[in-house]
């Protein structure tokens, strides 16, 4: 029978066959041993909730033109990656927008992207956690997520957006609860839209969402 010494009674053992310099000398190669993994963990970026996936430009196209994007809309994209919703919405539709996203990475990517196309200055990313974000400027919504996070921002959208503010969503629903107004299929790929409503309003404040 094998038996799973604990790290206790390791240390003791090897104390007591090498003597405590061994002791020592273990506890400090695996406190830096902790140290390097730590660090390495960090340098990886931040955990996140979504895989980076882009969205292909005739799909950009599409959910803009269910929104029917225009030059005086304010666009918030959730989820962002490299900004290419946003700066698409204010170069070629005259909006302004503004991109979050968790990894500094994608955002460091949309602000150059941004300047590339001559908008910058009308449109703004930042690093952000898209469940405390401040949506409630914005008169059009776009996400690409996943399902499971689009159903726990729901009732955030619900509570934050105008009525009227239109939501876009690549490929994901919003489950039963919120079913779409339109559902599109493009060459595989599917688009939801809603629009947000008195109703949702209500459900949110009786706590439905």
């Amino acid at each position: 029978m094998h038996l799973r010494r604990s790290p206790y009674q390791t240390i003791y053992m090897i104390s007591f066959k090498y003597g405590p310099l061994s002791v020592f000398l273990m506890c400090l190669v695996c406190a830096l041993l902790g140290t390097t993994h730590t660090q390495a963990q960090a340098q990886a970026g931040p955990k996140l909730d979504v895989p980076y996936v882009p969205t292909p430009p005739e799909i950009v196209n599409r959910m803009l033109d269910l929104a029917k994007v225009g030059k005086d809309d304010v666009l918030y994209d959730l989820g962002c990656g490299d900004g290419r919703i946003v700066v698409t919405a204010a170069k070629e539709r005259g909006a302004s927008g503004v991109g979050i996203d968790l990894n500094p990475a994608r955002i460091e990517e949309a602000k150059a992207n941004a300047k590339r196309a001559g908008v910058e200055d009308r449109v703004g990313f930042r690093v952000g956690d898209l469940f405390k974000a401040d949506v409630s400027k914005a008169t059009v919504v776009t996400l690409y997520l996943l399902p499971e996070v689009n159903r726990k921002i729901r009732p955030m959208l619900w509570r934050q957006l105008k009525v009227g503010t239109r939501v876009v969503s690549h490929d994901f629903d919003m489950g039963p609860e919120w079913p779409p107004e339109r559902e599109e299929r493009i060459g595989g790929k599917t688009i939801y839209y809603w629009t947000i409503t008195e109703a949702n309003k209500s459900a949110v404040g009786s706590k439905k969402a």
